[in-house]
This record gives C-alpha cells, sequence and structure tokens, in this order.
C-alpha cells in the first residue's frame, strides 16, 4: 500500500474516524507543530549518548503519539479515541522529571546561545524548547478557535518546554 493517495490534492486530509478537514485549519496546524516537537527531540536524542536524556525523551515522544491521536479527533469523536490519551497524570509527570532535574542543580547566566557549548544534543534539546513553544501556542489557538482542547492537553506543552530548557542546560 502507498502512502501516496492523492487525497489531499484538494487541500483536505484525514482525520480520524473517517473526518476529513481543510489542511489549513487551526487543529492542522497544531498537529504540525507537535510532529515538529516530535521531529527536533529525535534529533536532540540521536545526538546524544547520555542513556538517561534518550530514555526521557523516548518517554515524551510516546506521549507525543498519544497527544497526536487526541488533536486528530475532532470534539464529537473525543470519547471514541481509546488510545494513550495525555491527561493530568503526564502533565504531573513532566513536572516530577522538571524539578528532578533541578534538584541535581541548574547553572547558568543570562539567555540561552543554543549550540554555543558546541552540543549538538543540547541545541537539539533547545531547538525542542522552541517548537514546544510554537506547539502550546498552536494548541490554545485550536482551543480559542471553539473546538475545545482537554486542559492536560493545553498544558502539556508549557510544562515540556520548562523541562526542555533545564534538560538543555543539563546535559552534556
Amino acid at each position: 500500500m502507498s502512502i501516496i493517495t492523492g487525497r489531499g490534492d484538494e487541500g483536505e486530509t484525514d482525520l480520524l474516524f473517517g473526518r476529513r478537514i481543510a489542511k489549513t485549519a487551526v487543529r492542522m496546524e497544531a498537529l504540525g507543530c507537535v510532529d515538529e516537537v516530535n521531529a527536533a527531540l529525535g534529533m536532540a536524542r540521536a545526538a546524544t549518548t547520555e542513556p538517561a536524556i534518550i530514555a526521557l525523551v523516548d518517554a515524551i515522544q510516546e506521549r507525543l503519539i498519544g497527544l497526536m491521536g487526541q488533536l486528530a479527533c475532532l470534539p464529537e469523536d473525543e470519547g471514541r479515541y481509546r488510545l494513550a490519551a495525555v491527561g493530568p497524570a503526564d502533565v504531573e509527570w513532566l513536572l516530577a522529571q522538571a524539578h528532578g532535574y533541578e534538584a541535581r542543580g541548574i547553572n547558568f547566566t543570562g539567555w540561552a546561545k543554543p549550540g554555543a557549548e558546541g552540543s549538538l544534543s543540547r541545541a537539539g534539546l533547545d531547538f525542542a524548547r522552541t517548537m514546544a513553544r510554537r506547539a502550546e501556542r498552536a494548541v490554545l489557538a485550536v482551543h480559542e478557535s471553539g473546538e475545545p482542547v482537554p486542559e492536560a492537553v493545553r498544558l502539556f506543552f508549557n510544562r515540556l518546554s520548562d523541562l526542555l530548557w533545564i534538560m538543555a542546560r543539563v546535559a552534556e
């Protein structure tokens, strides 16, 4: 089966449960932003040799996959989505991870200068952080457009960007 279907040639794309929407819809913008976060995390993951960072990035990416599924459901289909949805426990998990890294001590002065340390891993984490901020804005735009987005999904990216900032400061 080919990935090339031609179904999007008219400017629409598929969501879950047979729904179609415009590729320019705010929901699709949000999905694209989350996909960018996932890809940026993949770059950071590939650039590090630290097992703890690799494991944490993997766990974040697993949650992002579930979150993309949530966003790929229109509000009327929300109850049908049974896969790994992001919830309040995932937001708390991000917060706990951030606090764990903070407890180890963070040394920084002034604004972050991604790449200044010469570490691809740190630069990748900073890049993923900026993508998480963009995803946060895009998810909020979906919510503000009148299509409700669960609070945990809205908070997830705020906590994720904070965690990624911290990780970029402590990564080798």
